[in-house]
């Protein structure tokens, strides 16, 4: 008997789904579970060779999740620490307390924290990892050396490493792995004389605690007048934690948010629950595109009660609220469960995931499209993609220059040296890049050493042969490009030159990392933040910051949002 294929052939655009009669929700779920199920048994009973279930599986819990949100995660046994460092800062291991850089197939030390068993010990940013305890790492990367450099708290460990621009370069370091943190505020303090200065980066179980003991050391000193709360890159965490901190500023029992599950199911309503520790001082809060989540509810609320100005950029616009749930076998599933509404009433969610376009891309909300609400002093702001700050600051980004110098490492490398042969330097507040140790830094950067992109002169080369190939190429135009060319000719020395105060600030703050670690750049990059400064004139100036919040804000009475959009 003849073998042959059966081909099937269904008529086009009446698929055997259509003839169906319509299925309920659960019973489509239920029906789509049982097909599931039976594919996994037959490839298992059938298929020719062994499926990997835990891959095979990965990928099919990843596929379901990408057409919710990208905030509904699940994580396994394995991946529960991730998790638990999100929500606590703290790690359920110990280490050294240092980024751990790859670079050309190995591992080196790029940034010991301060007060770490790394920066305790001696280790300094560009030491070359060669030998943790026994094992050769000289040619391992920085996922392998993480990995033993980590242990339980408490334990010895020796690290040998060969340092740069040093006579004695090889060096061997004896430590004990300390307990991990990342606190939510690396650092505050009084700048400028009379600043509070907060950055804040996570909102974490502790972050109440931490703004609380910054803000309870501002009140010790007289010479503080005004406070900037700095959100920029604040991609969010713990709901609570936001409520916590808006408690500093607004009066006990103050509505600051609203959620909705579900086709508005399942309301909650958070009130502020402590006295402030500032009811009226001067306050602004800074955001920009990372600003996220638990940043928006702490931003949002404080402008919809016209309690700060908020200044930056237009912040990221994540409008859900996700709570974890317990699966078998120790895993957890982050789901998305709830939408929140800041005092105004508006939701600040940039995309709507229940709305896909036909390529399953999801596209932000237009301006025009967005409703106008209000503050609570008449102020209008608006739903929709993320907050609009009352103060905008146009960051600037950083030229092809500076991008260059970075990736190929000659910031890196040039702070390294100058550290590894200058014993100390002036504060990060008051040091700055000479002339002379520009023309240094520049002196470091040959152009045989130097790798660009050389942009200017591809599109002039590309311009050429289009221009041949469309019959434009006469003699007046060769003329011009042969004047042309020499012009966009990449020049280093000019580029330097023409960028002196760009990378300069960039060369300074990696030099004073290397004294004073991530604390002190920060304290660096405040001496010329153009957000920073912009914050301080409108709050030193009451008429102004009065004409920016619509009130005078010492006598803030603020007790809820005004809702209701128009």
């Amino acid at each position: 008997m003849t073998a042959f294929a059966a081909v099937c052939i269904f008529p086009v655009g009446a698929s055997s789904e259509e003839r169906k009669p319509q299925e309920s929700h659960d019973m489509a779920v239920n029906r789509n579970l049982n097909i599931f199920n039976s594919i996994v048994k037959q490839l298992e009973l059938n298929y020719v060779d062994t499926i990997r279930p835990k891959e095979a599986f990965d990928a099919a819990i990843g596929a379901l999740l990408s057409t919710v949100d990208p905030y509904t995660v699940y994580y396994d046994s394995e991946d529960r620490q991730e998790l638990l460092q999100m929500t606590t800062g703290e790690y359920d291991f110990g280490g050294i307390g240092s980024f751990i850089m790859e670079r050309n197939g190995s591992s080196y030390i790029s940034e010991p924290k301060q007060g770490a068993p790394a920066a305790l010990a001696g280790l300094r940013s560009g030491d070359k990892i060669i030998r943790v305890d026994s094992v050769d790492t000289s040619n391992f990367g920085s996922a392998a050396v993480t990995k033993l450099l980590r242990g339980p708290v408490g334990t010895p460990l020796e690290v040998t490493v060969v340092r740069p621009f040093v006579t004695d370069s090889v060096l061997t370091f004896n430590l004990v792995r300390g307990k991990l943190t990342d606190p939510s505020v690396p650092f505050s303090g009084v700048i400028n004389g009379n600043t509070g200065y907060i950055r804040l980066t996570s909102f974490i179980a502790t972050t109440g605690k931490e703004v609380k003991s910054a803000l309870e050391e501002f009140k010790k000193n007289p010479e503080v007048t005004r406070i900037v709360l700095d959100l920029r890159g604040n991609g969010g965490g713990l709901l609570e934690s936001a409520v916590d901190v808006l408690g500093n500023f607004l009066p006990k029992g103050t509505e600051v948010l609203r959620t909705k599950g579900r086709d508005g199911r399942n309301e909650k309503i958070y009130k502020t629950t402590h006295s402030p520790i500032y009811p009226d001082i001067p306050l602004a809060v800074i955001i920009d595109g990372g600003s996220a989540s638990s940043s928006e509810i702490t931003a949002g609320a404080l402008q919809d009660l016209d309690r700060a100005v908020l200044i930056g950029s237009r912040s990221f616009g994540k409008g859900l609220v996700q709570r974890t749930l317990s699966l078998p076998y120790d895993g957890l599933l982050k789901v998305t469960e709830a939408k929140y509404y800041i005092p105004s009433g508006r939701l600040i969610q940039a995309l709507d995931y229940s709305h896909r376009n036909p390529d399953g891309s999801v596209a932000p909300t237009p301006d025009s499209l967005t409703n106008v609400y209000h503050t609570l002093h008449g102020r209008e702001v608006r739903d929709g993609g993320g907050l609009m700050p009352d103060v905008k600051v146009d960051w600037n980004g950083y030229s092809r220059l500076t991008y260059n110098l970075v990736k190929d490492f000659h910031f890196f490398d040039f702070a390294n040296r100058y550290a590894n042969t200058h014993e100390a330097i002036a504060s990060p507040e008051e040091f700055t890049v000479t002339d002379e140790i520009y023309a240094d830094f520049k002196n470091s950067v040959s152009p045989e050493n130097y790798n660009s992109d050389k942009i200017c002169e591809e599109y002039l080369d590309k311009l050429k042969e289009l221009v041949e190939k469309e019959g434009y190429m006469t003699d007046e135009t060769k003329a011009a490009f042969e004047t042309l060319t020499p012009l966009l000719k990449q020049d280093i020395n000019k580029e330097f030159d023409a960028k002196r105060n760009e990378v300069g600030d960039y060369l300074e703050g990696e030099i004073v990392e290397r004294y004073y670690h991530a604390n002190g750049k920060l304290r660096q990059e405040l001496k010329n933040d153009k957000a920073v400064k912009e914050a301080e004139r409108i709050l030193s100036d009451p008429t102004l910051l009065k004409k920016t919040l619509g009130h005078d804000l010492t006598a803030n009475s603020a007790k809820g949002g005004k809702k209701g959009k128009k």
